[in-house]
């Protein structure tokens, strides 16, 4: 089953780092810097036909603390997907403040380091808010670049946003460093 995940094989079970970078908008709209830690689980999912498509994944739950903090600052679930005859590997999820994305991108099966993008207005791998985000802080574009090396797990998103009032787009950069504290055995 490790084979059918792709890329994604690696990453199911439990990771946790505490060396993470959030550079968002502040509430003067200038720019927040966060330090924060994470936990993440990856759980793997029975495959899913959808006719001639066959996908396997990994269930997947994200909570962000700032650090020192006790209660979250960010969250977000979803599903990792791979689809292996079309070298495609995908991330949909969505974050509790009203933002569902579907993100993608080609990767090989064996692949440590791959790139999933996501466009708003795309109808494949697309973004979609509720009405006030899309007004105030509207995403544009998300850009994710992942590794996986054993036990190390590492990431670098940025969310492109129109601000109202600013000229330039506002990069919204995420990346942290994890490692694995619990691997999930994956059953045949």
């Amino acid at each position: 089953v490790i084979a059918q995940l792709g890329p994604l094989g690696p990453l199911a079970g439990t990771w946790e780092g505490e060396k993470g970078d959030d550079i968002a908008p502040a509430d003067d709209l200038g720019i927040e810097n966060n330090k924060y830690r994470e936990r993440l689980v990856f759980e793997p999912i029975l495959p899913v036909q959808n006719h001639q498509q066959q996908l396997y994944g990994l269930r997947y739950h994200r909570t962000a603390w700032r650090l020192g903090a006790a209660l979250p600052f960010h969250e977000d679930l979803g599903y990792w997907l791979w689809d292996p005859a079309a070298k495609q590997v995908m991330r949909c999820f969505i974050v509790p403040r009203g933002v569902a994305l579907i993100a993608g991108g080609t990767a090989e099966p064996a692949a440590q380091t791959f790139m999933l993008a996501a466009d708003l207005g795309s109808s494949t791998y697309g973004i979609s808010s509720n009405q006030f985000l899309d007004r105030n802080f509207k995403t544009l574009r998300f850009e994710m670049t992942v590794n996986v090396d054993g036990n190390s797990y590492s990431y670098a998103e940025d969310t492109q946003l129109q601000i109202p009032g600013q000229s330039e787009t506002f990069h919204h950069r995420d990346s942290n460093t994890l490692t694995r504290v619990v691997a999930k055995q994956i059953h045949a």
